[in-house]
């Protein structure tokens, strides 16, 4: 992880400029598996909206029966004239009337980004009917739950980056008292994090390739795969840089002859880590060959990532 990769490198990273994440729904399963076939029958005779149903919840307290009726048909209404909305359920209310329930289907599929919009949407209007009427307007279900942790997971995102790529140049500055060799690691780190999630948004995401490796239809990414990624490709890199600036500064101490000692250490270390390496991607390349989309992209990514890691070292 020295050298950083040449121009094929950031090529290969350019897709994960549009990274979008999500969870995958049923429909990004293989076409034979029952989940999407229900999928696929839900959707040609209901709606891809269907699928992904959202839960309106109206918190109105201390009404009498008549007016808690009202708002109760009052919300039903304003959420049928939003926009993406196919259907909306007859307003269903507990016993004391105090709290509505409303079923909202949208037009879009659960990983759409129209289904997103809509969600937001609701809550923008939800504010609204609070600072009017002081009653709370909520949107729960499935799909808004899915929506709610991808967005949380790409908040938390940057803040990670940061903690493992500064945790990483204080490591590596105490262990080799150096400043540009935890640099070059760290750019070369973000490197091949960035090449492997490009190759994944490029074949998962935009559908390049999809054939091959086995995807049925393109969707988000997986909300939690760069957290995954960052992590274990982290320690496996700083594993490469150890190995190889370890034995290079053993060798310089000996003979102190840099050149000699970067050659010594290359020819050696490499080695180890070109077969750790083989190792590794072996086990999360078989990852491919399972049917389920969200092991295939865990799989290409973390074996395309030592790839770039491993290649860029050794």
């Amino acid at each position: 992880m020295n050298v950083p990769f040449p121009g094929p490198q950031g090529d290969v990273a350019l897709p994960a400029a549009h990274l979008r994440l999500g969870l995958p729904d049923a429909g990004s399963q293989p076409t034979s598996s029952t989940e999407r076939r229900a999928y696929d029958l839900l959707t040609e005779r209901f709606g891809p909206g269907f699928n992904g149903t959202l839960t309106v919840v109206v918190d109105a307290p201390g009404l009498s029966a008549k007016n808690q009726k009202e708002v109760a048909q009052r919300a039903s209404t304003g959420l049928a004239g939003l926009p993406d909305v196919a259907a909306v359920s007859p307003p269903v209310q507990n016993q004391t009337g105090d709290v509505t329930i409303v079923s909202v289907t949208p037009k879009s599929g659960p990983s759409s980004e129209r289904t997103k919009d809509l969600v937001s949407l609701i809550r923008d209007k939800a504010q609204d009917v609070k600072r009017q009427t002081g009653f709370d307007v909520l949107v729960t279900g499935q799909t808004a739950i899915n929506i709610d942790t991808a967005d949380r997971f790409s908040a938390k995102l940057p803040t990670y980056v940061i903690v493992v790529v500064g945790l990483a140049l204080l490591f590596l500055m105490l262990v080799f008292r150096s400043i540009l060799v935890p640099i070059k690691a760290a750019v070369g780190f973000l490197l091949s994090i960035a090449a492997a999630m490009g190759l994944v948004v490029w074949v998962f995401q935009d559908g390049h390739l999809g054939g091959l490796f086995g995807v049925a239809r393109t969707g988000p990414i997986v909300s939690f795969l760069p957290v995954l990624l960052i992590g274990i490709l982290f320690g496996l890199a700083m594993d490469y840089e150890v190995f190889l600036i370890s034995r290079v500064r053993e060798k310089f101490v000996q003979s102190g002859k840099p050149r000699e000692a970067i050659i010594s250490g290359y020819r050696y270390s490499g080695r180890v880590v070109t077969a750790a390496a083989v190792i590794m991607i072996s086990v999360f390349g078989s990852y491919v060959l399972d049917t389920d989309p969200v092991v295939k992209s865990i799989g290409l990514s973390l074996a395309f990532g030592i790839l770039v890691d491993a290649s860029s070292s050794a």
